[in-house]
């Protein structure tokens, strides 16, 4: 299918309806994951990006054809539609679809890429063979034989699939959530509420022969308010997403979004910016695994190690933190925001085990880099679009639980801090060094929460950070908020979490 053709369809479908257009593909490719027959799904794909099996293998060939010692193929067709209301009218509402794909060649540890926005066999050998520079060997490659990978369980089917549902059957969701909002509380003076859905067919397919076709899901929910209070305006939010289909739309999960927002904003009436100092700081379960994810699981990202950028490139099998912490990445949470059947490489999603026992036991691997180190691939391979070449990421970032209360961990300070909800991050990948801004959280007065606190920095280095941590509790959490980490220009959706952890000493940049 050409550009062309391919946008004046989907013009057409999106000024029909907002939700999107019917270029979806059938039942019977969404249905072949979870164990059945992929390959009717391969075939499907391939029918409705309008290729053929001799057609893949000709621009595989070609893109081996300078010498690489690998290529692949990533076909993506991708529909996406947004709408929010601001106290019950629409303020904003669009629809997007993407459509193309990318060839790129490895050559050792360096990798060709380009791309195409149409699928004519001519556009994609250009593309192959201006992947394929990058190699210099000047012995050809060919693909093998195709086979079709499937994976014993879909992480996230779906019941009812966006592509089925209208603009209309949105919007009593989004009604009933700003009503609610302003319900709970009389002081609410704005409310936003807002809903998107993504839907992205993937097609792969390599010169080892693997092919696979993947349907990925996506639902992002926010709440954000303003209140007011004897002239004193205060706002928070609160989000939930999840690989998932209409049937998250419940009323359910209207009234935890509902609660949460207005008890988020509520206690900052109460709340106050702390002196600053050098405090230990008890990190709430949930959302404190941003702490995890920015300060230490980037670092552990195999590229920043083989390139020599990270502080731990030299301490791989050694010991980085307490025994009693265990540090996941994890691809095989069902229904989980950063959850992979497959990554952008061919490699299926899979649970791994960053530091275990306190022992730094594997990075984050690409293709590239599990070469690089002689290990199998972790499933990180990721990429933001067909534009872009896949890189390692994160997908569901966490601590393991350990085996204390929270409340028996609070009790071991005299004076510190309570970070509960945070927002923006930064970090120096090679030193280290990072800095969270909490939104709000308690301070800890002899062992007890007492003053709400907000607007707080906290500033520290992640190894450090890591190697503080001296208690953890049982109470392991996921924040399933809308977590999208940004890395060399790319945007990817993840998780994180945590348990409660005391870290002994960190910055807190406070009142003077």
């Amino acid at each position: 299918m050409d550009r062309r053709n391919f946008l004046r369809m989907g013009s057409l479908a999106v000024l029909g309806s907002l939700a999107a257009p019917s270029l979806a593909l059938p039942d019977t490719v969404r249905g072949a994951l979870g164990g059945t027959d992929n390959k009717s799904a391969v075939a499907a794909a391939m029918k409705h990006f309008g290729v053929t099996e001799a057609d893949l293998k000709k621009v595989l060939t070609a893109a081996l054809e300078k010498g690489g010692d690998y290529a692949d193929l990533y076909f993506e067709h991708s529909f996406n539609n947004a709408v929010a209301l601001m106290d019950g009218k629409v303020n904003n509402c669009s629809s997007n679809i993407d459509f193309g794909m990318g060839v790129r060649v490895l050559a050792g540890d360096q990798s060709g890429y380009a791309y195409v926005e149409g699928v004519t066999l001519e556009e994609m050998l250009r593309a192959a063979r201006t992947a394929a520079r990058i190699a210099s060997s000047g012995k050809a490659g060919k693909p093998v034989a195709f086979k079709e990978k499937t994976i014993d369980r879909d992480r996230y089917s779906v019941v009812t699939p966006w592509e089925e549902v209208s603009l209309k059957e949105k919007m009593p969701y989004l009604q009933k959530l700003n009503d609610k909002v302003f319900a709970l509380d009389n002081r609410v003076r704005k409310v936003q509420a807002s809903l998107s859905d993504n839907t992205t067919h993937v097609l792969f397919c390599n010169s080892e022969g693997v092919t696979y076709y993947d349907y990925r899901p996506m639902v992002s929910y926010m709440a954000f308010c303003i209140m007011e209070e004897n002239g004193r305006m205060e706002n928070n939010y609160a989000t939930r997403s999840y690989r998932k289909g209409f049937e998250f739309m419940t009323d359910d999960i209207i009234e935890v979004i509902a609660r949460e927002v207005v008890d988020n904003t509520a206690i900052m009436f109460k709340a106050i910016k702390p002196k600053g100092g050098e405090l230990p700081v008890v990190m709430a379960s949930g959302g404190s695994g941003i702490l995890l994810h920015e300060a230490i699981g980037h670092a552990f990202e195999a590229d920043f190690n083989r390139k020599n950028v990270s502080i731990f490139a030299d301490q791989l099998n050694k010991k980085v933190c307490n025994e009693h912490i265990s540090v996941v990445d994890d691809g095989t949470i069902p229904f989980n925001r950063g959850s992979v059947n497959f990554d952008d490489e061919g490699i299926e999603g899979q649970k791994t085990y960053i530091v275990k026992d306190g022992v730094l036991t594997s990075y984050l691997h690409d293709r590239i880099s599990s070469k690089h180190y002689g290990v199998a691939p972790t499933g990180n391979g990721r990429r933001d679009t067909f534009r872009n070449v896949p890189i390692p990421r994160m997908r569901a970032t966490y601590m393991e639980a350990g085996d204390m209360k929270e409340e028996d961990i609070i009790s071991t300070v005299k004076n510190g801090i309570y970070a509960q909800q945070f927002t923006n991050g930064q970090v120096q990948i090679g030193a280290g060094d990072f800095t969270f801004f909490v939104k709000f959280g308690y301070m800890i007065e002899d062992g007890k929460l007492t003053q709400p606190i907000k607007d707080i920095n906290i500033i520290g280095n992640g190894p450090k950070a890591l190697a503080d941590i001296t208690m953890v509790a049982s109470n392991d959490q996921i924040d399933n908020g809308t977590w999208t980490c940004g890395k060399d220009g790319q945007s990817c959706p993840v998780t994180c979490g945590m348990p409660s952890a005391l870290v002994s000493k960190l910055t807190v940049g406070g009142e003077n």
